[in-house]
């Protein structure tokens, strides 16, 4: 059986975040996704599978080892790959380096929903959050958005500092309301599961982008923030009961189900209605968009001529 194996740095050179974003609405054209996923644990270790499967875009099988002790004998604490299958007749099409799917996958999410509900002329964008993810929003958010003004917040200075050297024309805030108020954009990816992000300083036209909760107990923004926005999730199925971002208001009353406006399958309601009007995203992330993100990487790899 032949298939085609995609690493990282030789398949993100084919890859463009606008293309991407296209990809994203035409598989939501599709029938929806099947999904599912898998957890094995041998403490501390573990092993998490995600799979999706759509009719008409194939199978995709995403897998994560996380190694906690790997870090102290210098190896990565996180490895996997992403097995992608035929629609037709099921065969491994392609083996795809798990970073590079993640990458694309997280930060393409939350671009794809800026695109659609985001003011167009919107003009400065704040990246709370300066790890990995924050400078793959970077890179993303300066593809639809190529003449705006970035900034970075971080708790740690040092380390928003850093991501700044990295990003050229990247600002540092040190003041995070100061921040929020003066964003168009706020997009927000960290490991807090206390809110750090206020709905008082949220101002009309602005557009809220919430990707670090994925756990029950993890929130960014409080609940004055979900009562004075119009939330929008990538999937109802991957978030409202999964993620405390919307799970844990949905289950205290603070908001209710018909709150959530609309996911990407219905795409005549994912809009902004006014200028003035505060949009919030929740980035799920689901496997779906793990397998529709691996099938635009080997679309790209083949139409490059590799």
């Amino acid at each position: 059986m032949s298939f085609t194996h995609i690493p990282f740095a030789e398949g993100e050179a084919n890859l463009d975040w606008m293309a991407l974003t296209r990809a994203f609405k035409a598989g939501h054209t599709l029938p929806k996704a099947e999904i599912g996923d898998t957890f094995l644990y041998r403490d501390p270790d573990t092993l998490l599978s995600r799979a999706a499967w759509i009719d008409g875009m194939g199978l995709a099988v995403k897998s994560a080892t996380i190694f906690p002790g790997n870090p102290k004998a210098d190896k990565p604490m996180i490895n996997g790959a992403v097995c992608l299958y035929s629609n037709s007749d099921g065969t491994l099409e392609a083996l795809i380096d798990f970073h590079l799917v993640t990458k694309w996958k997280t930060a393409g999410d939350s671009l794809y929903a800026a695109t659609r509900l985001a003011r167009p002329d919107s003009e400065n964008i704040l990246i709370v959050g300066a790890g990995t993810v924050g400078r793959n929003l970077f890179a993303a958010y300066s593809a639809a958005f190529p003449n705006a003004r970035f900034t970075v917040w971080n708790r740690t200075r040092a380390n928003a500092e850093a991501m700044a050297a990295d990003c050229p024309g990247l600002n540092v805030a040190d003041d995070l309301e100061q921040a929020v108020r003066a964003a168009d954009i706020v997009t927000s990816a960290t490991m807090s599961t206390e809110p750090l992000l206020k709905g008082a300083w949220f101002r009309p036209g602005q557009h809220i982008d919430l990707i670090g909760a994925y756990r029950p107990d993890m929130r960014e923004a409080d609940d004055e923030a979900l009562n004075r926005v119009r939330i929008f999730v990538d999937s109802y199925d991957t978030t409202a009961g999964h993620i405390g971002e919307i799970k844990i208001p949905l289950e205290a009353g603070t908001i209710a189900r018909d709150d959530l406006i609309a996911d990407y399958y219905e795409p005549g309601k994912f809009t902004r209605q006014s200028d003035d009007e505060i949009t919030l995203f929740k980035n799920g992330g689901g496997a779906h968009l793990d397998l529709m993100t691996s099938r635009y990487i080997l679309d790209a790899w083949r139409d490059s001529g590799k």
